[in-house]
């Protein structure tokens, strides 16, 4: 077993190197500049998108654009937002949040780029739904039906053996053991049944449920964070000047030297960045393609503002209060380093429950999103009469995650993970073209007063 761990610990430290992270930011310097920083002059108006009256009534589509941004969001916004900010920042200090910020900001283009192509290249399936990600534009776009078959493997393996499923579950399982005493097999069947009413419903269901829970959970653990910062009000202005600081001159809680700190800072911090929004690897995608829009620039946009709520906001919330409080360097790393550091920022016994109950909900909701992203994966490859099995393959996974050891899980499903990213990024640099002719005729009109609308819609 252990030569096996091995291997798999080499393959993913292969994948997730350098050539796929600078792959991943590349992409998203190359769209930023194409798209004349699109991400920042335009985010005022994805804003107003996101958060406006007009969602699609009388649009094609399954739901809103609020809908499914926030169906992405449920699939974005999990573990990795507590765990994996303090994973980073045990490993690369605090200077691995700037890196998160870096990869977060290009990430933004290359996220607006994926599922404005997303709407682009969808299609409605037997069942009168749309169907849409990197499969899709794949094949319709690029010509590369092999291409498209190899990601949504890629994607139903991840749905079915990672993200999805067994780490999910284990925290939430973890969390109500240790925090509130519920014993594994109750929150196992619990989990299973509301999973099931959820998500055998589809996309209206998921969306629906994502629409309440994502805005909830998220103002309910920034409002945490803000908690334990406001305490700590003093020591923010070091901690912000320590983190841009160390970005540059390396100040890892591990030790090393200045060039190996500085390194570790950017690989840690871009990792998990893009771990944590998901920007390049193709997920965001699938659920932008349901939205009910006659626009793929306007859900590009919308899109967009997911790698913003997700890492510029949460992630940094998460890591300023690890740097304020100083618990970065200590002795405690994951889950453990965030508990302590609400526990020292606020109360011991809050802290703890503050971060269990934000583990439940990042956790649900990301078990949610991927059911629908292995689904529609599922659904190009097999046809529709695949839902259902799937669905139901699905549920079990869940009901049977809370008792599986996961460190080999873990280390295929980050492997999995990153090998999405690679047919997915192959198919954005070759339609950059059309990002860019969209975008530019897109403004052009709307810059010129002109009706909006586009030259293809979906």
């Amino acid at each position: 077993m252990s030569s096996i761990q091995a291997a798999l610990l080499a393959i993913d430290s292969f994948i997730w190197g350098p050539p796929l992270l600078i792959l991943l930011v590349g992409t998203g310097i190359y769209l930023t500049a194409r798209l004349g920083l699109l991400q920042v002059l335009r985010l005022p108006l994805a804003l107003r998108l996101v958060f406006g009256r007009d969602q699609g009534q009388g649009k094609a589509g399954d739901v809103s654009s609020f809908a499914a941004l926030c169906t992405a969001l449920s699939a974005t916004i999990g573990t990795g937002n507590i765990v994996g900010v303090a994973t980073a920042i045990k490993l690369g200090g605090p200077g691995a949040l700037f890196w998160m910020w870096m990869a977060a900001f290009f990430g933004m283009a290359t996220k607006y780029a994926e599922c404005l192509l997303a709407v682009k290249y969808r299609v409605t399936d037997a069942n009168g739904q749309m169907a849409g990600g990197p499969m899709y534009y794949l094949e319709r776009g690029l010509g590369s039906r092999p291409l498209a078959k190899l990601f949504a493997l890629f994607g139903i393996g991840v749905a079915f053996f990672g993200i999805g499923t067994f780490p999910q579950v284990n925290a939430i399982s973890d969390a109500m053991t240790l925090s509130f005493a519920v014993p594994r097999e109750a929150t196992a069947v619990v989990l299973t049944l509301l999973v099931g009413l959820v998500t055998l419903g589809g996309i209206r269901s998921i969306s629906s449920v994502s629409s309440k829970v994502v805005p909830f959970m998220a103002l309910f653990y920034i409002v945490s964070c803000l908690g334990v910062l406001v305490a700590n009000a003093s020591a923010l202005p070091d901690a912000v000047s320590l983190v841009l600081t160390s970005a540059f001159t390396g100040q890892a809680a591990t030790g090393g030297f200045v060039g190996a700190g500085v390194m570790l800072a950017i690989q840690s911090g871009v990792a998990r960045g893009v771990f944590s929004n998901e920007s390049g690897l193709g997920s965001a995608p699938i659920a932008a393609a349901a939205a009910k829009t006659d626009s793929c620039v306007e859900q590009g946009l919308v899109s967009m503002t997911g790698t913003f709520f997700d890492t510029i906001i949460i992630c940094t919330m998460t890591g300023l209060t690890l740097v304020v409080t100083g618990v970065w360097s200590g002795d405690l790393s994951g889950a453990a380093m965030t508990t302590a550091a609400f526990a020292q920022g606020l109360n011991p016994h809050v802290g703890q429950y503050l971060v269990s109950i934000g583990l439940l909900f990042f956790a649900f909701t990301t078990i949610l999103g991927w059911n629908y992203y292995g689904e529609r994966c599922t659904e190009y490859l097999f046809g529709v009469k695949a839902i259902k099995p799937y669905r139901l393959t699905y549920l079990a996974l869940v009901a049977s995650g809370a008792f599986l050891h996961l460190d080999l899980i873990w280390l295929l499903a980050d492997i999995v993970n990153g090998l999405m990213a690679v047919p997915n990024l192959i198919g954005l640099i070759g339609l950059r073209h059309v990002v860019v002719a969209e975008t530019r005729a897109f403004f052009a009109r709307r810059d010129s007063a002109e009706p909006e609308g586009e030259t293809q819609t979906a």
